[in-house]
């Protein structure tokens, strides 16, 4: 019973963590700002430089993030 609460405990957190954008993307690219990519902080919708970066892995040559 005590590692079925564990495993829910575990899962509740698992779910509460948000996709996208990681402190490990931001360290390789220089600790950029989650808004280089993203329309809006803590949204997973991509702007016109986070579009480049899923498809080349890279920032080099993308396109300035509007301000």
């Amino acid at each position: 019973m005590k590692r079925f609460v564990m495993g829910l405990f575990v899962a509740a957190l698992l779910a509460c963590v948000p996709a996208g954008a990681t402190p490990a993307i931001a360290k390789k690219e220089g600790g950029k700002d989650c808004l280089t990519c993203h329309v809006a902080k803590g949204k997973k919708d991509l702007n016109a430089t986070g579009q480049f970066y899923k498809e080349k892995k890279t920032l080099e040559g993308a396109p300035a993030p509007k301000k």
